[in-house]
């Protein structure tokens, strides 16, 4: 049986069942993301001739796959929110991509170096990977579609977090990389380099761009057709043509690609937020993100079976616990304090930070740049992280965002009712 044909029609039939198996876990407390991950160990455990999925040695194809599926899932999250742009709307998701990210990357680099035994360069890398919230298994606690209904602030803040944080997470991947390529060297150009080209340059060339394609683009569908007899845009796929425009003009003059393409999303999102046509966009590019995350979650599965934690130890056991069950939270109410808002949700948004595909590409991606003796070693402790956070946090976030949403309509209530008293009052 020719394996392309066999890995085609389990790919078909995963994606299929997609259409269903969301609606038909609303009514349990388990995600989609846990069911298709056991799937994965399930199909690579029965005889079929498939793919060895070991990315601890293919880097590469690790790296695109996982790179086209952040930059769909970060079009797709960027057209999701209607929050407009501003520090004090923004205030909340800023301190997180900010100071709880920060933490977090020093954190995970102390332990990483002290407690892991890690060279540096690993050290940083292991923070760095490990730093973002993962735009594409979170769809659990990000706001809806654009025709829902205006956001509220725990959703808000994990939507735009993992928009932001898959970009500004960039520069210390590349931390990690010039110092594993200067390691034994007394020359500390690199720093001044770093600083100006990974930290700088590359952040305002993703924004700038991001903005321009983003600006342009809204003019040409809602602007230009009112005016002219040019062409309304109707079908959705224009969506996924940005984020390839947005991606590639921004990699191709280096800078930060992810950035870019959230940008160009926010951007368009907030030109004429109540057109239905972001609803169009938003519905096309989210189903392609579907696919490819069932995909990924299928070769995580198997790429476990193959061995993908064998070099785990009981330290990294350790590290990746404390850093999901303390670290973040931890962070998170750090980065959040003096933000105005309630306990209970800084609380929900400091846990939900949820680790998944995006670590994999930076990882994958640091790797197929230059050798890291670390190598084993991070996959086994970053690919166990990801699994607990896809179970731990797949588990709770229905509950959890279920309970916030009740106490949120009760205090509104409470609000009308005590408006309405007044009113009979006066």
């Amino acid at each position: 049986m020719s394996e392309y044909i066999v890995v085609l029609t389990l790919v078909g039939l995963a994606a299929m069942s997609m259409a269903w198996v969301p609606a038909l876990l609303k009514r349990t407390f388990i995600s989609y993301p846990i069911l298709y991950l056991l799937v994965g160990v399930g199909i690579y455990m029965l005889p079929f001739d498939l793919p060895r999925p070991d990315p601890v040695w293919q880097e590469g194809y690790v790296v695109r796959f996982t790179e086209l599926s952040v930059i769909i899932s970060l079009m797709s999250t960027g057209l999701k929110i209607r929050r407009k742009v501003s520090l004090r709307n923004w205030r909340v998701p800023l301190r997180l991509v900010s100071i709880t990210m920060l933490l977090c990357i020093g954190a995970l680099a102390l332990l990483g170096w002290g407690v892991l035994g890690m060279a540096p360069a690993a050290a940083i890398l292991l923070g760095a990977v490990l730093a973002p919230t993962d735009p594409v298994l979170a769809e659990q606690v990000q706001v809806g579609p654009p025709n829902e209904e205006e956001e509220d602030d725990v959703r808000f803040a994990l939507t735009a977090e993992a928009g932001l944080n898959d970009g500004m997470a960039f520069p210390f991947t590349w931390l990690a990389i010039v110092i594993a390529i200067a390691a034994g060297t007394t020359d500390g150009s690199w720093i001044s380099d770093w600083l100006v080209r990974d930290l700088m340059y590359r952040i305002v060339a993703g924004v700038g761009v991001g903005y321009l394609i983003g600006r342009g683009l809204a003019y040409l569908i809602f602007t230009l057709p009112k005016y002219t007899r040019f062409p309304k845009a109707q079908e959705g796929f224009l969506a996924l043509s940005a984020t390839l425009v947005a991606y590639g003009a921004t990699e191709l003059v280096h800078g930060y690609g992810f950035v870019a393409v959230f940008i160009t999303a926010i951007t368009m999102s907030s030109y004429e937020p109540e057109h239905e046509y972001h609803t169009e966009m938003h519905d096309f590019v989210n189903q392609v993100e579907h696919i490819l995350m069932v995909t990924l979650l299928l070769v995580f599965g198997g790429s476990i079976v193959f061995g993908l934690l064998n070099y785990l130890t009981w330290q990294g056991v350790a590290v990746g616990l404390l850093f999901l069950f303390v670290i973040r939270p931890l962070a998170g109410l750090v980065g959040l304090w003096g933000t105005g808002i309630t306990l209970r949700e800084k609380l929900a948004i400091s846990f939900f930070g949820i680790r998944g595909i995006g670590s994999f590409f930076y990882l994958s991606f640091a790797l197929a740049s230059v050798d890291f003796v670390d190598a084993d070693q991070l996959w086994s402790v970053v690919g166990f992280i990801v699994l607990v956070s896809i179970v731990l946090h797949g588990v709770t976030a229905a509950r959890v965002m279920g309970y916030l949403d009740d106490r949120r309509e009760k205090a509104n209530r409470r609000k009308q009712l005590r408006k309405e008293k007044s009113v009979r009052e006066v």
